[in-house]
């Protein structure tokens, strides 16, 4: 039996589910146009949705209580991270092997993060570059009521090698090891991280900065997560309302990357402000 824990092992198994999962059919990826928005210093990375509808058209399908982790498609299953959480593919991904972070057992969404999760997060995150991510709760963009994790490999586009608010959170002096983005006009704080972080440094940083931001334990949040920062970002609503249509906002949208439903959207959104859009789903400063 292949040792899963061996260096190497989770992206190989990543890579291999993958391509037997688009043979199948049994992953549907979903196809986007991506552009870039330069406003206020960031270097939005904007993805135009394809067929979406595909995905809208199964969402309706299923009952209001379908829980797709419990079972879970065994054509998704990527490796066991833990004796408490599995490693999935997202069904319907937009970027190359979005992977998602699984309790065994249902814990809901809103729920506030364990040193369980951090260490199945970690275990992921020592192999693979990414940004990690999780939507606490519906109002923070979550579309599943089974508690998740999600890992995007780095860089999201080739072209880019960092994440659009990299250069903003290096920029940002730090007080008592905590610091908010000047061009963020909304609640938020960001941590860096050390070389030699661990899942219990995480659950500590992770518990300061709900401390720092106030927030009670199911108040919505996004979290989101390199190898060099944690940032937490308090959440008022999901949507943004255009003339189209309301726009989904989740925790990659506070990393500068947007997912829109059409080009109408964009300009409306982009007419805006992309900064804007991000403080009106937010929480004031």
């Amino acid at each position: 039996m292949e040792d899963k824990s061996a260096p190497g092992a989770l992206w190989k198994a990543l890579k291999t589910t993958t391509c037997s999962g688009l043979r199948s059919g049994a992953l549907q990826p979903i196809a986007t146009d991506l552009t870039s928005i330069e406003q206020d210093g960031i270097r939005f990375q904007v993805r135009i949705l394809g067929n979406v509808a595909r995905k809208d058209r199964t969402a309706q399908q299923r009952r209001k209580d379908f829980n797709p982790f419990l079972p879970y498609d065994p054509q998704m299953f990527v490796a066991d991270l833990s004796t408490t959480h599995v490693a999935l593919l997202n069904k319907f991904n937009v970027v190359d092997h979005h992977l998602l972070i699984v309790p065994r057992q249902f814990e809901a969404q809103e729920s506030l993060l364990t040193l369980e999760d951090f260490r199945a997060l970690w275990n992921c995150m020592r192999e693979i570059d990414g940004l990690a991510f999780y939507n606490a709760g519906p109002e923070a963009g979550a579309s599943q009521r089974h508690k998740h994790l999600q890992l995007v490999p780095l860089p999201l586009v080739p072209e880019e090698p960092s994440l659009p608010i990299d250069p903003l959170l290096e920029a940002t002096p730090l007080a008592d090891g905590i610091g908010a983005i000047s061009a963020f006009p909304f609640a938020h704080a960001f941590i860096r991280l050390e070389a030699s972080t661990t899942p219990d440094d995480l659950l500590h940083h992770y518990a300061r900065l709900r401390g720092h931001l106030g927030l009670q334990p199911q108040s919505p949040y996004n979290l989101l997560a390199t190898r060099r920062w944690l940032l937490l970002v308090p959440r008022s609503r999901e949507h943004f309302a255009t003339p189209t249509g309301d726009l989904s906002i989740n925790a990659m949208g506070f990393a500068g990357a947007l997912l829109v439903r059409n080009w109408e959207q964009l300009e409306q959104v982009a007419e805006r402000g992309l900064v804007e859009v991000l403080r009106a789903v937010a929480v004031p400063r």
